[in-house]
């Protein structure tokens, strides 16, 4: 088991190449959760991610002679960043095997630090069946994204700066939970430097591998998430005996929390985050009660999130919360009334238009009528209501 002297040696070994990310208290996204809430903010290093770390150290500690064999990892995505730029500035060859899905924007930015990028298998364990087969055929160095202890060690850098950095006390530390690397580091420091503060790991509904009420490991359904960097089945072994020693709970979010935790981080915080940068306030978001009042610190932990995922997201959000507005209308076909219903929308109400869609031709049972739809941004819920009931005096109007 890694010791809290791991870890000092490791931030003394990286922190030439590492980014020290600022730990800021969020006012604003304190006051939306009813908790107060400090942010280490690993999405601003310069892979975008506090997977650096790990692999900053990790790296470090290779010989000579495995310089010049090479390396290989598997990752989704951040990892492999980290590998790509630390074996870049150690002058040594590195392949990065990707699962298929991972997004373009983090295989373009893997790419970009001079690695070589191997596009295999459906998921995180499939690309990692084949990185194993591919680093015994070619004699590399295989640098595992969580399963090692210098990853580790690497990682409870960032609690080590989190406790330097936080003036008050924290009653948790709420940290997202893939294989358990960067929990298990930031449980050394906190057991060692502050044993007070409890720490708790969040896994995506999806991925949730282990059940500390039963002290057994599930097994998930997988598939699609918004999380992908903490999409991983099962815990790491050496991660395990930390996590189960020091860790209070490892909980399990929703998508949906997940979705708004994105947008809750770049409306109050004004950050942008990926998925499972975002699995923290998903913690909160799902558990209120229990974090409710209380001293919370939490990593935005990554901010690789393809831009195109970011757009939808924030959209998706905003339907949920009443904020955009997808209305369907059946008009009276005549000049006049998409105008009057802008009017009402727009000038008597507030809102505002984002898109029109206005079929004749094929969805009405009548030549003198048509369908029209409208999307429509409102400040809030109770604003969405104001607009829908004002277009209900004159108008037969859906929601949808």
């Amino acid at each position: 088991m890694i010791s809290i002297n791991d870890v000092h040696d490791a931030a003394q070994r990286i922190n030439k190449n590492i980014i020290r990310t600022p730990t800021l208290f969020c006012q604003s996204l304190s006051k939306r959760v009813n908790a107060d809430i400090t942010l280490k903010l690993e999405n601003l290093q310069a892979v975008g991610s506090f997977k650096e770390r790990g692999a900053a150290n990790r790296l470090a500690l290779l010989t000579e002679e495995e310089k010049k064999r090479g390396v290989i990892t598997v990752s989704a995505g951040n990892h492999a960043q980290g590998v790509a730029r630390h074996a870049q500035l150690l002058g040594i060859d590195a392949i990065i095997v990707m699962p298929k899905f991972t997004p373009v924007t983090k295989i373009n930015r893997t790419a970009a630090w001079g690695a070589k990028i191997v596009l295999e298998g459906e998921d995180f364990t499939e690309a990692t069946q084949y990185a194993n087969q591919l680093a015994k055929e070619d004699g590399r160095v295989f640098i595992h994204p969580y399963d090692d202890p210098a990853v580790m060690a690497g990682q409870g850098t960032l609690a080590l700066e989190i406790f330097e950095d936080t003036k008050s006390d924290l009653d948790y530390l709420i940290v997202p939970v893939g294989g358990g690397g960067l929990i298990s580091g930031c449980a050394v420091v906190t057991a060692a430097l502050r044993p007070y503060t409890k720490i708790i790991g969040v896994q995506s509904d999806r991925y949730f591998s282990y059940s500390f009420a039963t002290h057994k490991a599930l097994k998930p359904p997988g598939g699609a998430t918004i999380a992908e960097g903490i999409a991983v089945r099962k815990l790491g072994f050496y991660p395990f005996e930390v996590i189960e020693k020091y860790v209070e709970d490892i909980v399990s979010v929703p998508e949906e929390a997940i979705e708004d935790s994105i947008t809750l981080v770049a409306e109050h915080a004004k950050q942008i985050t990926e998925g499972a940068g975002a699995s923290g306030l998903a913690a909160i978001l799902t558990y209120p009660e229990r974090f409710k009042g209380k001293n919370i610190a939490f990593p935005i932990s990554g901010g690789n999130i393809d831009t195109r995922i970011l757009a939808n997201t924030l959209l998706r959000t905003l339907l949920r919360e009443g904020r955009l507005l997808r209305l369907r209308f059946s008009i009276p076909d005549r000049p006049g009334v998409l105008a009057d219903i802008s009017h009402i929308i727009g000038t008597e109400k507030g809102g505002n238009i984002i898109e029109v869609s206005h079929q004749r031709l094929f969805s009405t049972s009548s030549v003198q009528s048509a369908i029209l739809e409208i999307m429509a941004e409102a400040r809030s819920a109770e604003h969405a209501e104001e607009i829908i009931q004002s277009l209900r005096e004159k108008y037969t109007v859906e929601r949808i």
